[in-house]
């Protein structure tokens, strides 16, 4: 057997909030809408990962989904214009990525990095 995809489920009735960060401020596509779900993603090929942590790095909490993109200065930019709150840094980490941590609008806790 070989894994094809991992996909996040959020619970949410508010798909439109979903709309609004993981398309306009992530930059995601829309790959599929039944009205009852919106698959969020992209077309091009990414690295598989599944992490299990006791923490999040530096005393911090786990996040429930990080994703790593290619310009952090640009995504902070971006979280300015959509008066998105940080939650922690911008910071360089020991192990070699800098980040920062957002909350989506279902409460998830978002590990947004690019590796050094």
């Amino acid at each position: 057997m070989k894994v094809r995809r991992i996909v996040t489920n959020i619970d949410s009735n508010e798909l439109e909030k979903a709309e609004t960060f993981y398309g306009a401020f992530l930059g995601l596509d829309i790959l599929m809408d039944h009205g009852w779900i919106k698959t969020f993603g992209s077309n091009e090929k990414m690295t598989l990962q599944v992490s299990v942590a006791s923490e999040g790095g530096s005393g911090t909490a786990v996040p429930d989904l990080s994703i790593e993109v290619d310009d952090l200065s640009a995504a902070l930019q971006k979280a300015k214009e959509f008066g998105i709150p940080l939650e922690y840094g911008p910071i360089v980490e020991p192990w070699g990525v800098r980040r920062f941590y957002v909350r989506d609008p279902f409460g998830k806790l978002i590990n947004i990095l690019q590796h050094q």
